[in-house]
């Protein structure tokens, strides 16, 4: 293979188009079934030892100390069993209600996220599930490319498949970002209410909830009218939802 590949026998011709296209090729899936490797020995290194980072707080960090150098993110981990409950029932109810028996896609959610984008003339929600929220912070950028959105399905699944659900929701709610350099239910619990993760009251969970989708605009400004009716809609919902 390695002789074919950098054209090394002994009776090769010269290499034409064709030759170059081929082995290009073949050097782009051997790149693409090594990088799906290394993703996926990270989620089995995970089902027992908890993430130290992710892509997006490396991406965020790098954006912070341009302007303070010796910047660092404020982020601790906490076990499951030390998160509120109020905390994990607020989050499935904002961001994915289906959380506990979809396998990675909410599909109704996102048909309805593309019909309002359609309606909008702009993406105004991508009907994202918590495991594909968790996928694309661990592992990928912030843009939004074909390429991206598809690699962030195949994570989805591999998340699903080897992670319990119990395990997804406790990674997400340790690494996901809660403000300006603020990362995770305990750093979040400290940094607005004094409290810890699972000291969070039904209203100080169901307000975390509400910043998810935009923590850094909502770390600036804390009662806004939208999020207060957003506060009280997630408050209404928690009661029915199944916390793994």
């Amino acid at each position: 293979m390695l002789r074919w590949l950098f054209n090394s026998k002994a009776s090769a011709r010269s290499l034409g188009f064709w030759g170059y296209f081929n082995r290009a090729i073949v050097l782009f899936l051997t790149w693409l079934i090594l990088y799906q490797l290394w993703i996926f020995l990270h989620i089995v290194w995970w089902i027992k030892f908890n993430p130290s980072s992710t892509a997006f707080m490396d991406d965020r960090l790098a954006i912070i100390q341009k302007s303070k150098p010796d910047a660092e993110l404020k982020h601790k981990w906490v076990d499951y069993a030390k998160i509120s409950t109020h905390l994990k029932r607020a989050v499935i109810a904002s961001e994915d209600a289906k959380f506990k028996h979809h396998e990675g896609f909410d599909w109704e959610g996102i048909e309805k996220a593309l019909d309002k984008n359609i309606k909008k003339g702009k993406i105004v929600g991508g009907g994202s599930t918590i495991s594909q929220q968790l996928a694309k912070n661990l592992f990928l950028s912030s843009g939004r490319t074909p390429w991206r959105k598809a690699e962030e399905a195949v994570i989805t699944l591999m998340l699903e498949k080897m992670l319990t659900k119990r395990r997804i929701l406790e990674i997400y709610l340790n690494m996901i970002e809660w403000g300006n350099g603020l990362f995770g239910a305990e750093a979040a619990a400290k940094h607005y209410f004094k409290t810890t993760a699972k000291g969070l009251g039904i209203t100080q969970a169901a307000k975390l909830a509400a910043m998810i989708p935009n923590p850094l605009f909502y770390d600036d400004h804390r009662n806004t009218r939208y999020l207060n009716r957003r506060i009280a809609t997630i408050k209404a919902r928690m009661r029915l939802v199944e916390v793994p």
